[in-house]
């Protein structure tokens, strides 16, 4: 929070151009944590402060709805079938209504995505939950497999085996 003083009196300097006095103080609860924002006349202006359904402290923060991806989606009207939010709902609260609107605002969407996480796909750890849930489906497609060449190859000994192998690994799922 940048400041200047005049006397005994501190102004406020605005968070975007950093040259003009703040005179629009935004307040934000995120997440359990406060963000606030100082604004000139101008900035508070461009940015659509004025208007609160055009307005969102995230929109600003994170950048959301500048490229032109997201006006031409924006201006199409699209409604997500799934939970009927609109991308001004996605404006106005910084996120989405369910899964299926990564799909119906795709094209605008990814431009979003890559410049908030620097990228479009996860990279990163993997809960160990999901890591052993992974492995145990990918032994029970590789079981099953081998079963049908037992069965294939009439070594009804090595299938049975199998079979048991794989109705054991069913039962601790």
């Amino acid at each position: 929070m940048e400041t200047r003083g005049i006397g005994n009196i501190k102004m406020m300097v605005c968070d975007i151009c950093k040259s003009n006095d703040a005179t629009v103080h935004l307040t934000q609860i995120v997440g359990g944590k406060m963000k606030k924002v100082n604004l000139c006349e101008g900035c508070s202006k461009e940015k659509g402060v004025q208007d609160p359904t055009g307005f969102s402290m995230a929109d600003m923060l994170l950048g959301l709805g500048t490229g032109d991806e997201m006006e031409s989606v924006s201006e199409s009207g699209t409604i997500c079938p799934g939970c009927g939010f609109t991308l001004a709902d996605f404006k106005k609260l910084g996120r989405l209504g369910c899964s299926q609107c990564y799909k119906t605002f795709a094209e605008g969407l990814e431009s979003v995505i890559k410049m908030m996480h620097k990228a479009e796909m996860h990279v990163g750890k993997k809960p160990a939950r999901a890591i052993h849930n992974l492995e145990v489906t990918e032994r029970l497609e590789a079981l099953r497999t081998e079963l049908e060449k037992a069965v294939g190859k009439e070594n009804f000994e090595n299938a049975a085996a199998l079979r048991d192998e794989i109705e054991a690994i069913k039962k601790q799922l």
